[in-house]
């Protein structure tokens, strides 16, 4: 089973140019010191903060900005976008009655990037 992602892991977006880690309320502990991420932890700029700088052009910030530049690629501020639950969730592991979030899932921003985790924080869990 991979890792479970908990507060602090690093998220990375193909879009984006700088890691951030992803926020947890405390109120989801499975035997862990850190909280654990479960599918709706979605919420942007509560759990999920801004990637630096986005490089999409179907993001509209970037596409005005490419536009005003005359076709070169402008990259913009990140404000992430991400209104539906995370995909890939392990069912074997529950925090609050939700499904914990690992190193196989995935969060998708509605300007087409795809979020993940860029490295696990806390070792492998077997059951």
């Amino acid at each position: 089973m991979k890792p479970v992602i908990v507060q602090g892991t690093l998220l990375k977006c193909e879009f984006g140019n700088m890691p951030t880690p992803i926020m947890v309320l405390p109120d989801k502990k499975v035997n862990a010191m850190l909280p654990v991420a479960v599918k709706t932890d979605h919420i942007p700029f509560l759990n999920i903060l801004p990637f630096g700088m986005c490089s999409n052009p179907a993001n509209p910030m970037v596409a005005a900005a490419t536009a005003a530049a005359l076709g070169v690629l402008t990259p913009m501020p990140c404000i992430p976008c991400t209104a539906e639950d995370w995909t890939g969730a392990c069912s074997k592991v529950k925090a609050g009655g939700k499904e914990a979030l690992n190193m196989d899932s995935k969060l998708s921003c509605l300007y087409g990037g795809s979020i993940q985790a860029a490295a696990p924080l806390q070792p492998t869990v077997l059951l």
